[in-house]
């Protein structure tokens, strides 16, 4: 068995922005199936800090840049979690990242510093009695953890892994800040924490750590390149042999289609048509659940619009984001009898979507992992999905070889342009008549393993083979 902290910006059922919020919500459970015991450390944001007793103080931190905290002891399932309870860094409306004019809090820098030196903390002199071996840190928000513990002295027996969940957001700040972060000089240079004169708290987590792992074998290796490791690509590829890719999973409980056989969608996708507005249809009904930016491919999308209609198909979007792309698929929904539009977010509706829809559509530029198209295999809504990271580890597409094999759970399309998505278009409407072809693929995708246990297993090998011999 091994002690793992796990640290956090957001989880999983009590705050969520992305899909690293899924992951670390449900990990502690997987773990737990395999014997392991993995607590979690969060923020002390308003939604977390009411689902825990406010006396249930388990360390008294004194004062943390600027006001006094502490870590409270709660529940997250039936594993432990703990929060770093400091109001004067955490307890605010909104965002827990961005103030009410949508850009970063100013503060971001010290509030989770104040994370990642609280996670330190614990790891050096363990909290009510417990004593993790691993240190298990979540993208740049527990980035400066490792250099932390190895001001505390504690780096030589406890051990760190750093998990990438998108190298685009890297915590970056004034070298000003330094002594503020109680950071060393002597780190703050290319070959340390330094990021073109400024500090990166990734960059930390990435020189320091003693493993890396990201959520796919190929965005594991899309990282070490120019166009996708944003400008820490050299980084990576000195570390190339601490990084390793393990899919991320969905929770199976929480994710099961209200059917059990291809033919049982029928019904679900007439509810949706109703729901949405959208007219009867004997074509495919696509969905896309998403942040629409260039970095999801959307803008792609709406280049192919047109083709996807004149074919007979539909279209049901639920996202925001860029506000040109709102108004553009607002726009489309307007043109277009067959296109619904939904702007924000519900949980409700995305579930629908991926229970009623027949393609979900993920043609992202670069993708980690991705969840949405997990989401889409378990419940026989088949994923098109651009050829990158996790979307090319998880949909077998529906090739000559793999249609031959009987294998095919999906379709892919490379190069990420319009052009291509159109031919994959075209290669969707071409099986959408072949039904017995077509349920044959949904009942592959329903069958695909998606859920934790071998991703918790190679989790579990990796802790092993980085622990530390006290």
């Amino acid at each position: 068995m091994t002690n793992v902290l796990s640290v956090a910006s957001e989880c999983v059922p009590l705050v969520k922005t992305g899909g690293l919020a899924d992951v670390a919500g449900a990990l502690p459970g997987a773990m737990a199936g395999l014997g392991h015991d993995m607590r979690t450390l969060l923020p002390g944001y308003p939604a977390v800090r009411a689902a825990v007793d406010r006396d249930a103080a388990v360390l008294d931190l004194g004062q943390v840049f600027g006001g006094p905290a502490r870590v409270l002891r709660g529940a997250l399932g039936k594993q432990v979690l703990y929060v770093l309870d400091a109001p004067h860094l955490f307890d605010r409306p909104g965002s827990i990242y961005l103030g009410p004019d949508g850009t970063d809090w100013p503060d971001n820098p010290e509030r989770f510093a104040a994370l990642s030196d609280t996670a330190a903390r614990i790891g050096a002199e363990g909290i009510e009695g417990w004593q993790p071996e691993i240190l298990h840190l979540h993208d740049w928000q527990a980035g400066l953890a490792p250099v932390y513990l190895q001001q505390r002295g504690a780096a030589g027996r406890v051990a760190t892994l750093l998990t990438i969940h998108n190298i685009a957001f890297q915590g970056l700040a004034p070298a000003t800040r330094l002594d503020r972060l109680g950071l060393p000089e002597d780190g703050f240079t290319p070959s340390g924490f330094e990021y073109y004169g400024r500090i990166s708290a990734l960059k930390a987590g990435l020189v320091y750590a003693d493993g890396l792992s990201t959520v796919s074998s190929t965005y594991a290796d899309e990282l070490t390149t120019q166009e996708f490791g944003m400008g820490l690509d050299g980084v990576l590829r000195d570390r190339q042999a601490a990084l390793t890719g393990i899919l991320n999973g969905i929770d199976l409980g929480v994710w099961t289609p209200p059917y059990r056989a291809p033919r049982g969608k029928a019904k679900h996708t007439r509810a949706l048509r109703a729901e949405i507005g959208l007219p009867d249809s004997d074509g495919p009904l696509f969905v896309v659940i998403s942040r629409l930016t260039e970095q999801k491919g959307l803008d792609l999308l709406i280049d192919a619009l047109p083709d996807l209609v004149s074919a007979g198909g539909q279209l049901a979007l639920l996202g925001s984001g860029d506000a040109a792309m709102e108004k553009a698929f607002r726009d489309a929904a307007t043109r277009h009898a067959g296109v619904a539009v939904r702007i924000g977010y519900d949980e409700d509706l995305a579930r629908k979507l991926i229970a009623g829809g027949d393609v979900i559509l993920v043609p992202s530029r670069f993708e980690p992992c991705g969840l949405t198209q997990l989401y889409g295999l378990r419940f026989g809504t088949l994923p098109l999905v651009s050829l990158t990271g996790g979307l090319a580890d998880t949909v077998i597409p529906a090739s000559p070889a793999g249609l031959a094999a009987g294998v095919a759970t999906g379709f892919q399309f490379h190069p990420v342009t319009a052009q291509a998505l159109r031919r994959a278009l075209q290669s969707v409407f071409a099986l959408w008549p072949e039904r017995k072809i077509w349920e044959g693929m949904m009942r592959n995708a329903m069958a695909h393993p998606v859920g934790w246990d071998q991703s918790a297993r190679d989790y579990a090998a990796l802790y092993e083979s980085l622990k530390k011999t006290p």
